[in-house]
C-alpha cells in the first residue's frame, strides 16, 4: 500500500523520492519505500520531508503519532492564555504582526480596535510593501450572521455599522500591492489573527463581545495540530468569500 498523499505532493512539486532522500539524508530506497509502501519515517526525517513539500506532518503521515503523543505535541502549540481579550497587553499585537515574514491573515466581522489604530494599519502596509501578503476578512456587513451576531451581543445594526467603519479605515490599503480585503458571509466561533505559523485565537462567546471572551496565543510545533486546524479554518472561509475592490 502506497502512501498516496506523500507521492501527489511529490509530483504536484515536481520532486522525486531522490529529492527526499537527498534532504533527509537517508538512502533513496529507504525514501522510496516512504512512497511505495506507506513506511513511516522517523520523526526527524518527518519534519524534514514536511517541511521540504511546505505541508504538514500530520497530513503526510496522519498515523505516525499515538494519541497521547498528538496531544502531548498540540498542548506545546500553547503558548499562552488570555482570559479576555482586553487582557491582550497592546504591544503583543504590533510584535505578533511585526514577526511576519510572508503571511499575515485576519478573520472576523469587524475588528475595529485593529482597523482603529493608525499605527497597526501602517504595519500591515509596511509588511504588504515588504512582500509579506496581507488578507484582511471581514464580515458582510448585510449577512444574516453579523446581524445575528449583532442581537447576540445587545448591539443589534451596530455590528453592521462597525464593519463598515472598519472598511472605511482600511481604505488607505486597498490600492497597495500583496493587501487583500474581503467579506465573509459565515457564523464566526473565533476570530482569527495569524502572522505565519504564529496565532491569536479570540473565542466568541454568545453574548458577550469579543472583547471580553478568551484569547489562545499558539504558536505551530511539529506534530501538533491546533494551529492547523485553524488555519485550515480561515481557508474554507477565504474560499468563500467576496474581495472588496
Amino acid at each position: 500500500m502506497a502512501n498516496e498523499r506523500l507521492r501527489a505532493a511529490l509530483l504536484e512539486q515536481g520532486l522525486t523520492p531522490d529529492s527526499v532522500a537527498a534532504v533527509a539524508g537517508v538512502d533513496p530506497k529507504t525514501a522510496e519505500r516512504w512512497v511505495t509502501q506507506a513506511r513511516i519515517p522517523y520523526r526527524r526525517h518527518r519534519y524534514l520531508v514536511a517541511a521540504l513539500l511546505r505541508l504538514d506532518e500530520n497530513y503526510l503521515w496522519p498515523d505516525a503519532l499515538t494519541p497521547e503523543q498528538a496531544a502531548d505535541a498540540s498542548e506545546s502549540e500553547i503558548v499562552t492564555v488570555y482570559p479576555h481579550r482586553w487582557a491582550v497587553p497592546r504591544d503583543s499585537w504590533g510584535r505578533l504582526f511585526r514577526t511576519a515574514e510572508s503571511e499575515i491573515s485576519v478573520l472576523v466581522y469587524a475588528g475595529t480596535f485593529l482597523a482603529d489604530d493608525n499605527g497597526m494599519v501602517r504595519l500591515f502596509a509596511d509588511k504588504a510593501d515588504a512582500g509579506v501578503r496581507v488578507r484582511l476578512l471581514l464580515g458582510d456587513p448585510d449577512s444574516p450572521h453579523v446581524a445575528q451576531r449583532g442581537a447576540d451581543e445587545g448591539i443589534d445594526d451596530g455590528m453592521s455599522a462597525r464593519i463598515r467603519t472598519a472598511l472605511a479605515l482600511y481604505r488607505p490599503l486597498r490600492s497597495r500591492d500583496n493587501v487583500e480585503i474581503s467579506l465573509h458571509d459565515t457564523t464566526l466561533y473565533n476570530s482569527i489573527y495569524r502572522a505565519d505559523d504564529e496565532l491569536y485565537v479570540n473565542t466568541h462567546i454568545y453574548g458577550s463581545p469579543a472583547g471580553n471572551a478568551p484569547v489562545l496565543h499558539l504558536r505551530k510545533v511539529a506534530g501538533g495540530s491546533m494551529v492547523t486546524t485553524y488555519l485550515e479554518s480561515f481557508e474554507r472561509v477565504w474560499a468563500e468569500s467576496r474581495r472588496v475592490e
